[in-house]
């Protein structure tokens, strides 16, 4: 529950404190007063948008300050422990809008973004006011109240984890099957480069050994010439080189005889013999094994030419051509990892659209089951608000769809259409009067009995609802008299599972508040201020008698607010 509520410099209130209590908190106040303000300053609280222009003319900042008691609020501990933020018995929520445009947020005094500070507000408070009449007369929203009646939330909650699923597997479903139809171009062009590359596989050092052969073979001719001539004049010619440096050797020999400083000579003598005749030996070997091969020849050279190509075609170099085959190569290996993805894909599908099509099903008994429940406490509570003739109505339709849609999900063997919160559409339809047949809500029901409609389905989601405070603001729009004492005691009935503060125009239902406020607007300093103060018994009387009779109040008033309030 709200226990207390402090505003500062907000709009037309420069420093209000205000202490709310358990049960009916009832606020009233002139029109112009500035209860609309204290709502929205309520609304800030829980986590709506700020804007600098509800700062007060002259400050630099305002301040709204709630402090709700969560001590048995499990909920608010889980989102605490979430976001690292200390646990207090007591939950402290603190706005602060700056003109200097830094707004920030605080909870139990530590600074939290304002997404944490909506996810608070959405477990502490339900809010109804004016919009929300307008909410009750779109369609779409009445999915919302009939789920919260048949106690729907987990399937739900089940179906839309399901439908998130199949959404996203169909997404990647369609992207990769769009990737793979704008590659299959490409795919060919890969199969062919592949094919060519491969035909040649070339290896990294292969055209340097090849060059080498080529030139080798080109010149076989001029090689045999001349390591024939070589190896004649060194050795086997009749003057070969060879045979004269026997003879000189013999000489050199007598030398060394003769004189020992010529033996030095003689042996590096012996050396150049035996070089020349190991010269000689590979001339010969050599020239033995030259060979024409002009087969091996046309060979390199149509080998060449073919690499050659490769380059031209890939980079330029035998590695830039081995790179290029292994990126394509993995762009096959890719494309026809997609195809075994699609297959794969669409069998998940298949799997998961069966599972979310069989929990929309559960999920339509359920709120079908439900439906009719609500039918009845509906009209009962109604007929109780006034509306003696009340016939009210939940409808549930289901949209068909050919099968051929890629959009559906199969129930019962037959394709419908399926939405973010089942295969259901969920509409009210309300009859007033005895012997009309129900018409959708929207086209029939005044602003008096949407509001009871709507007081009706916070009555019945009282027992279910687990948010601890409601706040109505002039929900009793178009009601008066007997219905009003009745709309009264229908918000009081409320408190059983609650903390409702209700801001009303209405004498019937301010005199069944536990709790009574009165929002005032004076004059302080020449500057127009709003001011809420809580209402001692006998000031009650007075304004529920000024409620009644305006601001001529006469015994007959004072007598009336009197019997309101023991009512």
């Amino acid at each position: 529950m709200l226990k207390s509520l402090k505003i500062e410099d907000y709009a037309l209130i420069r420093n209000i404190y205000v202490e709310f209590g358990q049960g009916l908190n009832i606020i009233t106040g002139e029109t112009g007063a500035g209860k609309s303000i204290l709502v929205d300053a309520m609304n800030l609280l829980i986590g709506e948008r700020a804007s600098t222009e509800t700062v007060r003319e002259g400050a630099q900042k305002a301040v709204v300050e709630g402090i709700f008691d969560v001590e048995s609020t499990k909920r608010i501990e889980n989102i605490l422990k979430e976001n690292q933020i200390e646990i207090f018995p007591e939950l402290i929520l603190r706005r602060e809008i700056s003109l200097k445009g830094s707004n920030r947020c605080f909870i139990n005094d530590s600074p939290a973004p304002l997404s944490v500070v909506k996810e608070l507000g959405d477990v502490l408070v339900d809010f109804h006011g004016q919009h929300e009449h307008q909410a009750l007369l779109k369609p779409e929203t009445h999915i919302d109240y009939l789920d919260a009646f048949s106690e729907s939330e987990d399937l739900l909650r089940n179906y839309k984890w399901l439908y998130n699923a199949l959404i996203k597997l169909k997404k990647e479903l369609n992207e990769l099957k769009g990737n793979k139809d704008s590659s299959n171009e490409k795919r060919e062009i890969f199969l062919f480069q592949a094919k060519e590359i491969d035909a040649v596989s070339p290896e990294l050092v292969e055209e340097e050994k090849l060059i080498e052969e080529l030139k080798v073979l080109e010149n076989s001719e001029k090689l045999l010439e001349l390591t024939t001539s070589i190896y004649q004049g060194l050795y086997e010619s009749e003057n070969a080189v060879y045979d004269s440096l026997v003879k000189m050797r013999s000489s050199l020999t007598e030398l060394s005889a003769i004189d020992k400083s010529f033996s030095e000579s003689n042996k590096e003598f012996e050396s150049v013999l035996a070089m020349i005749k190991d010269i000689s030996e590979f001339l010969r070997d050599y020239n033995s094994k030259i060979d024409m091969e002009p087969d091996r020849l046309e060979s390199i050279r149509e080998r060449l030419s073919a690499i050659n190509l490769l380059k031209k075609k890939y980079g330029g170099s035998i590695n830039s051509i081995l790179e290029f085959r292994k990126k394509i190569g993995e762009e096959l290996g890719i494309t026809q990892d997609s195809t075994e993805k699609i297959t794969e894909l669409e069998n998940k599908i298949k799997t998961v659209a069966k599972n979310c099509a069989d929990t929309a099903e559960k999920l339509y008994k359920n709120r079908r089951d439900g439906a009719k429940e609500m039918e009845e406490q509906v009209k009962e509570i109604m007929r109780y608000l006034g509306v003696t003739n009340a016939s009210f109505n939940v409808k549930i339709t289901h949209e068909r769809a050919d099968e051929n849609d890629e959009d559906v999900i199969i129930i019962r063997d037959r394709p419908y259409k399926y939405y973010p919160k089942g295969y259901d559409t969920v509409e009210f339809f309300i009859s007033t009067n005895k012997g009309e047949s129900p018409k959708p809500l929207a086209k029939v029901a005044s602003g008096g009995e949407v509001s009871r409609v709507m007081l009706t389905l916070k009555t019945i989601l009282a027992r279910n609802d687990r948010t601890p405070l409601l706040i109505f603001d002039e929900i009793d729009t178009g009601v008066s008299g007997p219905i009003a004492q009745k709309v009264g005691e229908a918000m009081r009935a409320l408190t059983t599972y609650h903390q409702v503060i209700a801001i009303t125009h209405l004498p019937q239902i301010a005199g069944m508040a536990n709790h009574h406020y009165l929002v005032e607007k004076k004059t302080e300093e020449d500057r127009v201020v709003s001011s809420i103060r809580k209402l001692s018994n006998e000031r009650r009387i007075l304004e529920i008698a000024k409620l009644m009779s305006g601001e001529m109040i006469t015994e007959a008033s004072i007598k009336g607010a009197k019997e309101l309030i023991r009512l």
